[in-house]
């Protein structure tokens, strides 16, 4: 549940409305280690989900062992994620491996996507570190590490004058297929823009497109982080979370001026005030979901499924194909670590790589030289050859 706190945002609460306190300690942890309250949020969602599940079992969670935790990583991979009710249309359930007609994103199904179950994995392994170290928990992680897993005998060619790299990979944790960002085609980025509804959400857009920062770094933008003057805007970077100046476009000023002069006199104005607001009343600030529900009701229009993280991935495609940009720009612009987070942005599209492949083969059938025909069997008339095998002019 969340607080309202700034100091305890959210707090998981047991059956009888009690703080569960060893959840609340490892959140202290998560916060004095600088972590947003929507990274404390998303842990929080997968210790909920592990302490349900030992309910479900009747074991207290400092007396679980390697067996729960083998038994809840085979059921998260396999249960049905529970979902409100909704209404059938273009945002139900598809079926598992179900293709997008639109994107090519197939769907997960009914269950939780693989990045979910390794987020689940790595979360609990860690709020059992937290513990073991304390003196809190048990002694014995009941997510170990998995020290052979993909590399045969753990550590069988480590170089003695190096250092110990850190060990990541979990024994429960499942393999993740690498995937490629996926970018929004401008074709069907130009069909997605002309169907949102308002200058806000053209505003949105047109700076998630140009700047290529996160939804949550622009939905926490306050009014003093716009500079049209310089056309740079101010945000705080999710990890580390430090002030960065990022360039914008023309346009996407354009429209943040449009619907300033729209919302004139109704929402409240200062330097710390938000930048954006609801559309219904009563008006209140914009959140993450209310944003991305926005966003899904313009792809249900368009039969489409892209996500807001699509339009960061679509930026970013966008200015690795410029050649006057370097590596390192996107990589500013972006706010990556390191530079192995940009270079998957160099890998280019499908439709990129079909479309060439293709244009190889036409070109290969223009300059292609005919064949020789074989010379003609000894005994043989070379008139009744050509005649059979159909080369006679």
């Amino acid at each position: 549940m969340e607080t309202g706190n700034r100091y305890e945002p959210y707090r998981m609460i047991d059956p009888d409305g009690a703080a569960v306190e060893p959840v609340a300690v490892y959140f202290q942890e998560l916060l004095a280690a600088g972590k947003a309250p929507s990274t404390v949020r998303s842990y929080g969602m997968d210790l909920l989900r592990w302490w349900r599940f030992l309910q479900a079992v009747d074991v207290p969670w400092d007396r679980a062992t390697r067996r729960e935790a083998r038994d809840f990583s085979c059921w998260i991979q396999q249960t049905v994620k529970p979902r409100k009710v909704k209404a059938q249309g273009p945002r139900a359930v598809a079926e598992a491996g179900a293709a997008n007609p639109v994107t090519g994103k197939p769907s997960t199904g009914s269950g939780y996507a693989p990045a979910t179950v390794v987020h689940s994995e790595t979360v609990l392994r860690r709020f059992y570190d937290v513990h073991r170290d304390a003196g809190s928990g048990s002694l014995l992680n009941p997510f170990p590490l998995d020290l052979a897993r993909r590399s045969g005998r753990a550590h069988a060619h480590h170089n003695p004058m190096a250092g110990w790299k850190l060990e990541r990979v979990g024994r429960y944790r499942p393999s993740l297929p690498r995937r490629i960002p996926r970018s929004i085609p401008e074709a069907w980025f130009n069909k997605l823009f002309a169907a949102l509804p308002s200058n806000r959400d053209r505003a949105l857009v047109a700076f998630w497109i140009s700047t290529g920062v996160r939804a949550s770094e622009l939905i926490g933008m306050r009014q003093r982080d716009v500079d049209p003057g310089q056309q740079l805007i101010s945000v705080v970077r999710k990890g580390s979370r430090a002030v960065q100046q990022v360039p914008a476009s023309a346009d996407a000023f354009v429209w943040l001026r449009l619907y300033q002069q729209e919302v004139q006199g109704q929402v409240v104005r200062g330097r710390t005030q938000p930048v954006w607001w609801t559309r219904r009343d009563p008006i209140r600030p914009l959140t993450y979901h209310g944003a991305h529900r926005m966003f899904e009701r313009v792809n249900a229009s368009l039969g489409a499924d892209w996500t807001l993280h699509d339009l960061r991935h679509s930026a970013a495609a966008r200015m690795v194909r410029d050649p006057k940009l370097t590596l390192s720009d996107v990589q500013w612009v972006l706010g990556h670590a390191h530079p192995s987070a940009t270079e998957v942005y160099l890998t280019p599209h499908k439709d990129e790589v079909v479309a060439g492949v293709l244009a190889h083969h036409a070109r290969q059938a223009r300059t292609s030289i005919q064949p020789v025909p074989p010379p003609p069997a000894p005994g043989y008339d070379p008139a009744s050859l050509e005649v059979l095998f159909g080369r006679s002019s």
